[in-house]
């Protein structure tokens, strides 16, 4: 009698960055964010979409599958409340006491009813609550295709928690034990969307400007300030709240403080022009978030003994820190999942559904690798709603057609193969363009990705040229650590070099994106330098395009001269 495959299902929904993953016996059919499919930026709707492609993929329906696993406890929330009111006790926390007793109750709630829709959506499934911090754990060890590692996990909070220190074992069944736990008020995570907030950005998106801004400012500044504000301790650090009050879960309650502003400045309007103060305490920050996390990576050796480090959670993407920390030498090497955020979560809550229910099947497609998502190689494509393109079929000389089109000045899309994890682009929702054209970095933020003038761009590079223009001294193939550069990249392609005198670059190999490094090398035959800036498909304030039309209207409504979709090349 044929036995009854086993369907788990991992879900991030309801609060930001929906996602959706599906292992059967093990085996991941696929992974994606809603917010590619839905064309919806750090949606929190039920990723319908995405449950959607994932179970046409596996040929199942809802009521085939058997467990359901996401990734947040409601209990977790709740025991924090008792915790809070002892805040009460102390005249620096006395006045967030019963607001934050009562917001991580109603989280708790909240949860707990949002397990039973989903419940409601699957008949036949277990519902199973996953520890956040477990979820991210069990997604950057087994994206490492390591047997062992350390894995620290540093967010803003899941549930209690906001950093995990734990030891990953186990290629076939991954497992992650945890070690040591920092519970909030104490998050790094907080502390930099608090300061991205100030600064006049939006808290949970755009972090990345504020870490790029602080190339251009002088951190001497507000170090001292930092120093305080964030203190590193024996076991990990500490929040004073007279700068950054503690958390609520409830609106209406600033992160910054009275004291924070009086010591720096006050806040900033979005409309309002950057100054000085701003780029320097953009600089202070993160400075002090670069030494919070070396100082975590050394704790993570001494209470693990590993020699590699899998890094996951929201501040894991911030690409300065993690090279901080492989420029440090604590680890032989450093790994970053491709999607280490939140969204990540969906594929390590259904892996510890997996694991816990004993399944004998190995975990299989999750390990070295991120074109997960939907693929349209087959689909026909009609341009009438967009009249003003056009199109022609290219032959088998694909990517050196691109190579020569990008070699002489022309910035162009590329949309091919399935859809990539994580919010980097890298190879096939990319834009594309050569690091030796003059103005090239300004007319990509001005007139093609409309950003603000002072953001860099990633360069990719053919993984066997990468110690030529690169001193990273590691595989870096998901775009997620800043890297030294050579000389030769600085006298040959200074573009692609941020003030700081770091490159977030992404290391490509044959067996990783064939295409991809066909055309670095077919660019770098032309040129002289196998190096091309890449960034994602998508204007700022959009997602990452994850369909054709979505491609298609970037193409219309961006400065791009081109785009190559499935073979096509299209003009406008």
């Amino acid at each position: 009698m044929k036995r009854t495959p086993s369907v788990v299902l991992g879900l991030c929904s309801y609060t930001h960055d929906s996602s959706a993953a599906l292992l059967v016996d093990g085996e991941l059919v696929g992974f994606v964010e809603e917010e590619r499919l839905s064309e919806q930026k750090h949606t929190k709707l039920y990723p319908a979409h995405a449950i959607g492609w994932l179970l046409d993929q596996a040929k199942l329906s809802a009521a085939d599958v058997d467990a359901v696993a996401y990734n947040f406890q409601p209990a977790r929330y709740l025991a924090e409340s008792p915790a809070a009111l002892r805040m009460a006790l102390s005249p620096t926390t006395r006045d967030r006491s019963l607001a934050r007793a009562h917001g991580f109750a109603k989280v708790a709630v909240r949860t707990q009813r949002r397990l039973g829709v989903l419940g409601s959506q699957f008949p036949s499934a277990h519902v199973t609550p996953v520890l956040h911090h477990r979820a991210h754990q069990l997604t950057a060890f087994a994206a490492s295709g390591w047997q062992e590692a350390a894995v620290l996990v540093v967010d803003s909070l899941g549930e209690r928690q906001t950093t995990t220190i734990a030891r990953g074992q186990g290629t076939h069944h991954p497992r992650a034990r945890t070690l040591e736990v920092i519970n909030d008020p104490a998050s790094l995570g907080y502390v930099y969307g608090a300061v991205t907030e100030h600064l006049g950005w939006r808290r949970g998106d755009e972090e990345g400007t504020v870490m790029a801004l602080a190339a251009l400012g002088d951190p001497s500044r507000f170090r001292h300030l930092f120093a305080r504000a964030v203190r590193t301790t024996a076991t990990g650090f500490h929040i004073d709240p007279g700068y950054f009050p503690t958390r609520t879960l409830t609106s209406g309650y600033p992160r910054t403080s009275r004291r924070f502003v009086a010591e720096t400045c006050s806040e900033r309007h979005p409309s309002e022009p950057l100054t000085d103060v701003h780029r320097d305490l953009a600089a202070a920050l993160q400075e002090r978030t670069e030494q919070v996390m070396v100082h975590l990576a050394r704790r993570t050796r001494v209470l693990t003994g590993s020699r590699r480090l899998c890094v996951g959670g929201g501040v894991a993407t911030n690409c300065v820190s993690i090279g901080k920390i492989i420029e440090s030498g604590i680890f032989d090497e450093v790994f970053v999942p491709p999607a280490p955020g939140d969204a990540g979560t969906a594929i390590g809550a259904a892996l510890a559904v997996h694991v816990d229910r004993r399944n004998p099947c190995p975990v299989a497609g999750i390990a070295r690798t991120c074109y997960l998502g939907p693929s349209y190689e087959d689909q026909s494509l009609d341009l009438t709603p967009w009249p003003g393109l056009r199109q022609k079929a290219l032959g088998v000389e694909t990517a050196e057609f691109l190579a020569d089109q990008l070699a002489h000045g022309t910035i162009a899309g590329l949309f091919q193969g399935a859809v990539e994890a994580g919010p980097r682009a890298l190879g096939n929702r990319s834009i594309l363009a050569s690091p030796l054209e003059p103005g090239v970095v300004e007319r990509l933020n001005a007139t093609v990705k409309f950003r603000e003038p002072f953001r860099p761009f990633a360069p990719m590079v053919p993984a066997e040229h990468a110690d030529e223009f690169f001193t990273l001294g590691q595989p870096a193939p998901y775009m997620s650590m800043a890297s030294g550069v050579t000389d030769r990249t600085r006298e040959r392609v200074p573009a692609i070099v941020h003030a700081n005198g770091t490159s977030r670059l992404q290391t490509v190999t044959r067996s990783q994106n064939p295409f991809m490094h066909t055309v670095l090398t077919a660019f770098g035959r032309r040129t002289g330098v196998p190096v091309l800036i890449n960034t994602s498909l998508n204007i700022k304030g959009k997602p990452i395009c994850g369909t054709p039309e979505m491609a298609l209207d970037c193409l219309a409504n961006s400065g791009l001269d081109a785009l190559l979709l499935e073979g096509r090349w299209i003009t406008k």
